[in-house]
């Protein structure tokens, strides 16, 4: 004999089956994923249709339940495959359209690509190594966080020296520091020859100092020291390259003259200026009316250098040099501010491709 159902069971088929069928057409009519999100929300979220029919099961006897709840997994099943389907349907379509608005014309022409160039200060430093490389130095490099002996003790700058005033330091503890100079790249290759000449190197690289940035300061910059020790090493051996330099870098025509300087690490020491080619020599604002430009220091091995590395200062003697490639990039091209440099601005930058 078949069961019975009460009237309450017709009324909860009917409307499951509505619930269905608004489902599909909604389904069917949504335009994109967020529309399909909604309707899937209000059909079969938490607080959906078909959770407010199942609230209804309360009425029912416990052979009357099952037959609702089947019916409802039933449409709930159909109801999320349409889902699916649909948002395959709209992920495809979405798809094609981007391919469409997207599609990329071949038979444009190209952009142009714009060549670059190096920058003006890796030009100078280039253009200065393969000066020195071809008169037989090789290029060395040690690390820009140094220790306080390579950077001030092996180069006779022991603790208290007055003279390390000269170099305003950035201190990260007692005993290690950012290098003032490249001159420790210097002392460490004396030690690595343990006493054995020759030794000729030219050592470009960054280094730091606490100066207050302007036209022609900065806290830091780049410097390139120059060393050759050997026997028989003279003071004339130190002015013939310089002189060679300068004329290479500045012109045959310019001249080159030494005064008498101080620095800790040679003795004698020398500052080396260059004949101003605005004036000739004559006299401008540019020289300051002395017809010279100071452009790099430099001196003799001092004996306590040598002595320190290993090297027997009666038999090796040396030279030293160190310049600064902004300052010689300023003056071989013109530039008046060294921020120039370091602000990376394409238009100053594009000024000096292809000199």
């Amino acid at each position: 004999m078949d069961y019975i159902y009460h009237e309450e069971v017709y009324k909860l088929k009917e409307r499951l089956n509505e619930i269905k069928e608004e489902a599909l057409e909604q389904i069917q009519s949504a335009v994109d994923e967020k529309t399909l999100q909604d309707v899937r929300v209000y059909f079969l979220g938490k607080k959906g249709q078909i959770t407010e029919v199942l609230k209804g099961m309360g009425k029912l006897s416990k052979e009357e339940r099952p037959v609702i709840g089947q019916l409802a997994n039933q449409i709930r099943d159909e109801i999320s495959e349409a889902l699916e389907t649909k948002k395959t349907k709209l992920e495809q379509a979405a798809l094609e359209q981007q391919l469409e608005e997207e599609a990329v014309d071949v038979t444009l022409p190209g952009r142009p690509v714009q060549a670059g160039g190096p920058h003006l200060l890796r030009k100078v430093i280039r253009e200065i190594e393969d000066l020195f490389t071809s008169m037989g130095y090789s290029v060395a490099e040690g690390p820009e966080v140094e220790t306080d002996f390579y950077n001030f003790e092996s180069l006779n700058l022991p603790k208290n020296h007055p003279a390390r005033d000269m170099q305003d330091t950035f201190f990260i503890t007692k005993e290690l520091l950012m290098r003032t100079q490249t001159s420790p790249v210097q002392a460490r290759t004396l030690r690595k020859h343990e006493g054995q000449g020759p030794v000729k190197i030219i050592c470009p690289g960054k280094v730091y100092r606490r100066d207050t940035d302007d036209a022609t300061h900065s806290h830091q910059f780049t410097q390139i020291e120059g060393l050759y020790v050997d026997e028989n090493i003279r003071m004339s051996d130190l002015k013939g390259t310089l002189n060679v330099f300068a004329k290479h870098m500045f012109g045959e025509d310019r001249a080159i003259r030494l005064r008498p300087s101080f620095f800790p690490f040679t003795e004698p020491s020398v500052e080396m200026d260059i004949s101003c080619k605005i004036c000739q020599g004559e006299g401008c604002s540019v020289c300051k009316g002395s017809g010279w430009i100071e452009i790099l220091g430099a001196g003799m091995v001092h004996p306590n250098v040598l002595e320190m590395a290993g090297f027997d200062s009666n038999q090796y003697k040396g030279f030293a040099f160190g310049m600064g490639p902004e300052r010689i990039a300023m003056l071989k091209y013109g530039v008046e501010d060294i921020r120039h440099f370091y602000t990376n601005d394409i238009r100053f930058l594009k000024q000096f491709h292809g000199v």
